[in-house]
């Protein structure tokens, strides 16, 4: 019932969202792998658990830092992204700007270093010291495994994009939003900042086409490398 549930509620945001002109993914190549859809929550349910309590400790050692470098700012930055089929849900991240970030946004649009529906700047003013380094070692990511607990993330998926990013989406780049996003996935191990927001699309568009738990796994390790070894992030 609850798949049946899930393919009705796909059919009906491409319905809503995609042109049948355009490039699809088809709904029965996303949803006939019933195994490794359950073998993927199941992960995601230990992995995130058994995440959250060996990293604690670093959680908290960054919570220090944060606190210590601005201690009126909160320590989370909890922000709202589009998930699947467009289902908005709040996201956790550690804080790594300054608590004005999105007021000085304004002034700094025209400084985009990304083509497409992204933001990006190498030296953004706004990034504070302690969020210099945990941005370029991924460790701002880390609370995220609570949203995969919650079900709204994966471990491995796509990149959650934010309302205004969504809004500009092409119909091809909405499916994108077929599948969960997740903590990392094949842009965050492909080059990350350095790559188009073009290729990233494509780059998630072929992972959804071919997804299992083998490309799932090397997704992980890589990103597990790029903590030790950042490969452009910014």
């Amino acid at each position: 019932m609850k798949e049946h549930e899930n393919l009705e509620s796909e059919q009906q945001f491409l319905s809503d969202n995609i042109n049948s002109e355009e490039e699809l993914i088809s709904l029965e190549q996303i949803n006939k792998n019933y195994l490794y859809q359950f073998i993927k929550r199941v992960t995601d349910v230990i992995g995130s658990f058994l995440g959250s309590l060996i990293l604690l400790p670093i959680f908290f050692i960054i919570a220090i830092f944060i606190k210590l470098e601005d201690p009126k700012g909160p320590v989370l930055f909890v922000q709202t992204r589009i998930g699947k089929n467009g289902k908005k849900f709040k996201i956790f991240k550690f804080r790594s700007m300054s608590t004005d970030a999105e007021i000085k946004l304004l002034d700094l649009i025209q400084l985009n270093e990304v083509e497409g529906a992204m933001f990006k700047i190498k030296e953004d003013p706004r990034v504070t010291r302690v969020g210099k380094f945990i941005r370029k070692t991924s460790l701002d990511e880390l609370p995220q495994l609570w949203n995969v607990l919650k079900g709204d993330m994966s471990l491995v998926g796509p990149r959650p994009p934010l309302e205004k990013e969504v809004d500009i989406y092409s119909t091809y780049e909405k499916q994108r939003l077929l599948i969960k996003p997740g903590c990392t996935g094949p842009w965050q191990v492909s080059g990350r900042n350095n790559i188009s927001f073009e290729e990233m699309v494509q780059i998630d568009l072929d992972y959804i086409n071919t997804r299992n738990i083998l490309m799932d796994v090397k997704i992980i390790l890589k990103t597990v490398l790029i903590m030790i070894k950042p490969n452009g992030a910014y």
